[in-house]
């Protein structure tokens, strides 16, 4: 399958995710700059982290104009898969693609970290390498990664089974010390009611490899690659 790792001005993480596909799981992969209106030839499109134009304003509320974007929508539309992480998952919500916003960090303070989450729907194209419940340790690099969206939304995306990752203690116990920057309901991940949309804090690119500390974050590009290569698809 091909990757498409789109760059805005201010992106940093996307060598991170570039390095992954290439290198980790050789898939052929691009970047994709900001400017860019055609996707088509993707099978997978990756908004990573960063600081797109500098968070001015507010996280992801510039990038969200870019033209790249609205191929990000047509590309959803036709049930390409999506993923923006930390940044990207901003973006995507400033987008529309993603119910809710990404505020301030409850203390304040920009975290760079290690955190456990757990895979709450285990199925789809990011999580069905996983089973329910599953913890996975996993870096965070964000000052916004507070997620809120109003209580109605916030049931709708319980119904929906759109959850897909809470952050919780290594033992799998969702508690508020587990939380590290007071996102409702411990959510460190959603996806559209679709599926093929997912925007989550943490960063799998950054735990992919032993020598930098952990591989969890193998599972989601495992679970992406292995959906996009099945037969049903």
């Amino acid at each position: 399958m091909k990757f498409g790792i789109v760059v805005f001005p201010g992106t940093w993480s996307d060598t991170d995710c570039f390095h992954v596909v290439d290198q980790v799981f050789h898939q052929p992969v691009e970047y994709v700059w900001h400017k860019e209106t055609d996707l088509s030839s993707y099978d997978c499109v990756v908004l990573p982290g960063g600081f797109s134009y500098g968070d001015y304003l507010r996280a992801g509320a510039i990038a969200r104009f870019s033209p790249v974007m609205k191929a990000v929508e047509e590309f959803a539309a036709a049930g390409g898969l999506v993923i923006g992480i930390c940044n990207g998952f901003q973006v995507l919500c400033e987008a529309g693609l993603l119910p809710g916003v990404l505020t301030r960090n409850s203390h304040l303070q920009f975290r760079c970290q290690w955190v456990n989450i757990r895979i709450e729907a285990a199925r789809g194209p990011f999580t069905g390498g996983g089973t329910g419940g599953q913890v996975l340790r996993i870096p965070i690099s964000h000052g916004e990664g507070n997620y809120y969206a109003d209580e109605a939304t916030l049931d709708e995306l319980e119904a929906g089974g759109q959850v897909a990752f809470r952050y919780c203690t290594a033992d799998g116990d969702v508690t508020q010390t587990a939380n590290p920057n007071g996102a409702a309901r411990n959510i460190a991940g959603i996806t559209n009611d679709r599926g093929n949309v997912l925007g989550m804090m943490p960063h799998p690119e950054r735990c992919c490899e032993d020598l930098i500390g952990g591989t969890d974050g193998r599972l989601i590009f495992e679970s992406i690659i292995s959906s996009a290569l099945s037969p049903a698809n």
